[in-house]
């Protein structure tokens, strides 16, 4: 089936990647090669990762087990499923847009991202490294993937008719991280794209002060994040997020409070596993020890595993983390049952506080906006199988996906493109 429709995120990462392209190379041997390129054409061929993807319908329609080796059974970049009825449910052949159920991981920042990414690349703009070679963000020059996040983050906002957290454009493009937003203000010329050309809006752009900030910060070492679908219709991310903004308008002071203790929870998590980090760093064998011998117990056992102070450093801080954690959920669900909406629903805190219970977890809680849409869990060594077998007899697919410390980069040797020619369906974006 090839089907023609329009996409505003290859679109918008397609215009502004070429345009800033025209605006960086000053160099007149530059854009002349520039243009010898551009005059030959771009053919962009778009793969989905099957985690952006939720599969559960196939691995059920086949009759296998909600578990993460079934979902490993699919071929790489599975097809996108379309939909085989018009809208007033009689089937037809006519082309249609597709339906796809997501997983709530940022398809379209990646996508755009990524599209932006390779241009510039391929247009000489910025150099990208090899994914074998890339540990982290800044691997490439900073400036490169600043340029990146810039150009991306701009065509992202504009695509989407909105400027959002930007968070999931700058994990796209420099890996895990702490990250605090940019300034709206950055995006004015952007905003009024249909008063000015395009060209003086990506000049603007790139003049523009981008003030926002990002640090270094991934799991401790032996940790692992595991993610959950749970399989129940998610939820609306800007229905919820209108509901609490209305609830900090009728209620300020108590809104103010729920927002600082969160925010006081969420600083003590953070030191507690940046100090888990250099505990790791520090006494690499005490921490690697008493890490697996944590993994198989619950957390009410861990004290009694101790046999000198470092290991002892490292269960006070885990215990730590887990407080912390509890705390930012209970302020959480404070949040969503003053505000009116189930930021982490009653199920899912039966899920959690059980998840939270098992051999070797740290903590669970629900990613994100909150909601249905999905769960997580971070994991000592090796007893993510335990957790995922949990899951799966309580309906949710663990997924595949694992927390990434590195941005954008090239793929080199991947087995996966040789998938590429059976992979890719009769799509055109145009």
């Amino acid at each position: 089936m090839e089907v023609d429709f329009t996409n505003p995120f290859v679109e918008q990462a397609i215009q502004y990647a070429i345009t800033a392209s025209n605006v960086i190379l000053v160099d007149e041997s530059k854009k002349d090669k520039l243009q010898k390129l551009l005059l030959q054409g771009l053919d962009i061929t778009i793969l989905g990762a099957n985690d952006f993807y939720s599969y559960r319908n196939q691995i059920e329609a086949h009759g296998l087990p909600l578990t993460t080796d079934a979902l490993a059974s699919l071929p790489p970049f599975s097809l996108i499923t379309f939909n085989s009825e018009a809208p007033n449910g009689v089937a037809t052949g006519e082309k249609c847009k597709p339906e796809v159920a997501k997983t709530g991981l940022g398809s379209s920042a990646a996508m755009t991202a990524s599209v932006v990414a390779a241009l510039l690349h391929y247009l000489g703009v910025v150099s990208l490294p090899l994914s074998e070679k890339s540990l982290g963000h800044g691997n490439a020059a900073n400036s490169d993937l600043d340029l990146v996040h810039i150009i991306a983050q701009s065509a992202h906002c504009i695509a989407q008719g909105k400027i959002g957290s930007g968070f999931d454009i700058s994990a796209a493009v420099y890996g895990s991280q702490q990250y605090v937003r940019f300034s709206p203000a950055v995006l004015s010329s952007a905003q009024v794209t249909g008063e000015k050309h395009l060209l003086d809006v990506v000049t603007d752009i790139l003049q523009a002060k981008w003030d926002h900030d990002k640090s270094h910060f991934s799991l401790p070492p032996l940790m692992t994040l595991l993610l959950g679908e749970p399989g129940t219709g998610g939820s609306s991310t800007p229905s919820m997020v209108g509901s609490v903004k209305q609830w900090q308008k009728s209620d300020p002071q108590k809104s103010q409070e729920t927002w600082k203790r969160i925010a006081s929870a969420n600083s003590m998590l953070e030191e507690q596993l940046k100090n888990l980090s250099k505990l790791a760093a520090d006494y690499w064998d005490a921490y690697s020890h008493i890490i697996s011998s944590c993994s198989r117990h619950a957390h009410g056992m861990w004290m009694q595993l101790v046999n000198d102070q470092y290991q002892e450093f490292v269960v006070k801080s885990l215990i730590g983390a887990r407080n912390a954690f509890l705390e930012i959920r209970l302020h959480m669900r404070e949040m969503g049952k003053a505000a009116g909406v189930p930021i982490e629903p009653e199920s899912q805190t039966r899920l959690l506080d059980a998840t939270m219970n098992l051999d070797g977890v740290l903590l669970a809680g629900v990613p994100g906006a909150g909601g249905f849409d999905a769960v997580f869990a971070i994991i000592l060594g090796e007893a993510s199988d335990s957790v995922g077998k949990t899951w799966s007899s309580h309906g949710v697919l663990p997924l595949l996906v694992k927390e990434d410390p590195r941005g954008v980069s090239l793929e080199s040797g991947d087995p996966r493109v040789k998938q590429v020619s059976t992979a890719v369906s009769g799509l055109r974006l145009v």
